[in-house]
């Protein structure tokens, strides 16, 4: 049987207008285009998702950008709003998701969020079994999406000590 390198995922805050960060963005609104049939209309303003209150993370291998995902802050005090966690269809399968998850976790901390909450969709039972796998609980609906029958809501206490590094 051969044996699998680990895989080493470099991430990197960029600005949401970053060319690479729009060119994720754009891949991420085709995949909700596929799944549900219409772009995610959630309002985002760019200046949300930058320091110190906000972030988006840029993840690599090799060099190669793989996924990204973002946090903004969310109504809910002391809450971060994590959006778009996404890897491209190249490089699923490898556990990216998971690493790009536990990069956001650990800088929301940094940040000095003690929650992140998150609206998925029933049509992305991969993101959901990846929260409920990594100790996501549901929580009232929120946001844009609040009342729709299709959205799932979950959310995670960072104050457990749950940092990986």
């Amino acid at each position: 049987m051969e044996r699998l390198d680990p895989v080493v995922l470099h991430v990197q805050v960029h600005d949401y207008t970053d060319p690479v960060v729009a060119e994720l963005v754009e891949e991420v609104q085709g995949e909700y285009v596929l799944r549900y049939g219409d772009r995610d209309r959630t309002p985002v303003d760019p200046a949300e998702f930058r320091l110190p209150h906000g972030f988006v993370l840029v993840g690599r291998c090799d060099g190669v950008v793989v996924g990204s995902v973002a946090m903004r802050a969310a109504a809910e005090p002391g809450a971060a709003e994590m959006k778009r966690l996404y890897v491209r269809a190249s490089h699923r399968r490898r556990g990216l998701a998971r690493l790009l998850l536990h990069a956001a976790e650990d800088r929301a901390r940094e940040a000095g969020y003690t929650r992140i909450v998150l609206e998925t969709g029933v049509r992305q039972p991969e993101a959901i079994a990846l929260y409920e796998a990594e100790g996501y609980t549901p929580v009232a609906g929120f946001g844009y999406y609040a009342d729709m029958p299709s959205s799932r809501y979950f959310g995670l206490d960072l104050t457990g000590g749950r940092s990986r590094r």
